[in-house]
């Protein structure tokens, strides 16, 4: 997210059961921004954890999830947890007020209202919550090389990995680690290291094609790449066109043993989000297939041929050691 980013239009998510009101709302701010609506609580919930609206406009007198409960789940929940809510409802009385803003809202207007003021308050709200976006994305970057750090990885595979749970579609990881690291501080030196690794990790961001992948440094030369909704052949495609532009980089390395310019070793899995499974040990997963890939000469992707939990539904250390053991039986996937 850039400066520019503040005036964009923004997605709302409208939530009220009277189809008069919904239409009213999406009126007033379809010129100005992108409008989802939902007709009940449970329908929105479904929403906001599926689309992630920017900004959510809530009714609080609704049958079965009314108002209060449904902002309620939102700030619950990991997902939605950041998106602000703004009440707009014929409970207008202080009371209503109170509790409205007690479960999680950012602000409440009663009936009648006023076009022109809901069009401000959203406005406000949008670009106070880009802002902290932005600082918070500040947070979440890592100083050197200018990609995501650890921080924003960890989160971003636990928030990623529930919601990809509900369709139970497959996530993609690959660990990458860049050869003979030390041998080039110890020939180049360090600042000479740390351009390349910034230059490394600049040409594994180009690499990805969505704007839902993430590129994070992980540790040290080490840097993972998270592939949500992402099939293992998929992450295959990613992880070889990833060694290949590293190659294309040309960045000289006379001190290593592989090539003489700077390369990667590559390991990648993928495993189905389940509810019971956890998502860390995909990290694993991928991470034991990254030393299978440097033990095996460098400079090459080793990966699982299947998506880690398929055969059973779980993703546990039995169905990891499992899915290694129908992996090399099947010939497991290595390219240099």
């Amino acid at each position: 997210m850039s400066w520019a980013d503040l005036d964009k239009r923004g997605h709302i998510l409208v939530v009220d059961d009277d189809v008069e009101n919904v239409r009213l709302l999406r009126d007033m701010l379809k010129d100005e921004h992108d409008v989802s609506y939902a007709l009940d609580g449970e329908r929105a919930l479904e929403i906001a954890c599926n689309q992630l609206p920017e900004l959510i406009l809530l009714d609080a007198a609704m049958p079965g999830m009314d108002g209060f409960q449904l902002c309620a789940a939102l700030k619950s929940s990991p997902l939605t947890k950041n998106i602000p809510v703004i009440f707009v409802t014929e409970l207008s009385d202080p009371q209503h007020e109170q509790q409205a803003l007690d479960a999680g809202a950012v602000d409440f207007i009663g009936t009648p209202i006023t076009p022109g003021i809901v069009r401000a308050r959203v406005r406000i709200h949008l670009a106070l919550m880009r802002q902290t976006a932005m600082l918070r994305r500040l947070t979440f970057t890592d100083g050197l090389t200018g990609i995501a750090n650890r921080r924003c990885f960890d989160e971003t595979l636990e928030r990623e990995w529930r919601r990809c749970q509900r369709p139970r579609v497959t996530i993609g990881l690959i660990m990458v680690d860049i050869d003979h690291f030390k041998s080039f501080n110890d020939h180049y030196g360090h600042q000479a290291g740390d351009a390349c690794l910034k230059a490394v990790a600049e040409t594994l961001a180009e690499s990805v094609g969505r704007s839902t992948d993430l590129v994070a440094r992980y540790g040290g030369e080490e840097i993972v790449v998270l592939l949500p909704e992402q099939s293992l052949r998929g992450s295959r495609i990613v992880a070889e066109r990833m060694l290949e532009a590293v190659r294309a980089r040309a960045i000289p390395h006379e001190a290593s043993k592989v090539a003489p310019v700077v390369t990667v070793s590559l390991g990648l899995t993928a495993g189905i989000a389940r509810p019971e499974c956890l998502p860390g040990l995909l990290v694993n997963e991928a991470d034991a297939w990254l030393y299978t890939a440097k033990n095996s000469g460098r400079n090459r992707v080793a990966g699982s041929t299947i998506e880690v939990g398929a055969d059973c539904g779980i993703l546990c250390d039995t169905c990891t050691m499992r899915a290694r053991l129908l992996g090399l039986e099947a010939g497991n996937f290595q390219a240099g």
